[in-house]
Order: C-alpha cells, then structure tokens, then sequence
C-alpha cells in the first residue's frame, strides 16, 4: 500500500536494517493523452501533447558544501557509485514509455549528503502541467512506496520543485512533498538558497 503525500507534508524514510537505506528509485512518470488541437488543425484531426517533454533532475548538497546538478540538460547523468551518487537512467522524450524518468540515490551513502532537491521541467512543448498529469514514485527496500501527485498547476512557469531529500543523523532521508512552480533553474536555485550558476543549454 503507497502513501500518498499531501502538500507539505515531511515523511522519514524507514530504515529497515544496519546496512543502509540501499538504492533509492526516484520514478517519474506523466501521461501522452492525445488532446484535439482547435481550430482548423482539429478539422483535419490534429492531435497534440506528446510535444510535451517532460525532464527529471536533481539538485544535491554535500556536507562539506559541494553541490551540483544531475539531469539530462548538459549531459549531467551522475554516478551512483561515486559523487554524487545519484543517477538518472536516462531520458524519456515523449513520456509514452512505461518505465519513465528513473533517479537511483545511493541511500548507503547518506552520510556524505546533505540535501537533495527533485524537480521536473517541461523541455519542449506547452506549459500545460495538468495535462501531462505527472506523478512521481519513490521506491526503496522493504518499504511501501511514497507518492507525490502534481495535482497544483501553475501553466505560467515551466520548473517544478517536486520533494527535498534532506539528511537526518546520516540515517535516514526526511521527504517533503513540494509541487512548487518556477520560471526555470535559476528561480528554483534562489528559492532554496542553493548558489550554482546556471546558463542555457540543449540536449
């Protein structure tokens, strides 16, 4: 049975033995319903929304203050074994793949982490995030799955702050479920308070 996360509300991850938190599965996955353009285009049966593409990534903090970002924009796909242990799969285009966009933490490697901040933005296509109905996943060892559903819209900004991972006493993550919008990177970074300089970039 999953546990549905409210707006706001902070979870700990349960640690089920001495070992770790293992591999953390941060899934993220949105739906490509065709919806009928308007106009002429939909006399002629045009459809539209697989021109959405949705992107998962991460920011992370270190304790001893190193801090970056791990997404598919700029080829920034991570290690899982070494920093910053987390790990992005891979990059789904079109949101029609039933596996989605994966981040892997390293949860043995916490004690080295200080934060971790998840988020989605829309790549290509319209803003239209109730359209795109995404949902993300968090799965771990032994534990029942966290959910977070965007289920707040804000078509105006094309960043979402999903959930903060933050470290409590190296044993366990807290989840905070976020869903808050921003009109990109940069926005998102002065919100938290994270200090990386960002410029423009393409896949």
């Amino acid at each position: 049975m999953a546990i549905n996360l409210s707006k706001g509300q902070k979870i700990n991850l349960e640690k089920k033995s001495n070992a770790g938190l293992g591999e953390i599965l941060v899934n993220l996955n949105w739906n490509s319903r065709p919806v009928k353009k308007s106009g002429l285009a939909g006399l002629f049966g045009g459809m539209t929304s697989a021109d959405i593409d949705l992107d998962l990534g991460c920011l992370y903090e270190f304790k001893d203050g190193r801090k970056g970002v791990v997404q598919a924009l700029g080829n920034a796909f991570g290690s899982l074994t070494n920093p910053p242990f987390i790990a992005l799969d891979g990059d789904d285009r079109t949101g029609e793949s039933s596996d989605g966009e994966n981040l892997r933490i390293n949860g043995n490697q916490i004690s080295q982490i200080k934060r971790i901040l998840v988020y989605t933005f829309i790549y290509e296509g319209v803003a239209n995030w109730q359209q795109a109905d995404a949902v993300v996943t968090i799965k771990y060892p032994d534990a029942e799955d966290v959910v977070i559903k965007m289920d707040a819209y804000n078509n105006a900004n094309i960043m979402c702050a999903l959930a903060l991972f933050e470290n409590v006493n190296d044993e366990t993550f807290s989840v905070q479920k976020l869903v808050q919008f921003y009109q990109g990177h940069s926005a998102m970074d002065a919100a938290f308070n994270w200090g990386l300089n960002w410029k423009s970039g393409r896949k």
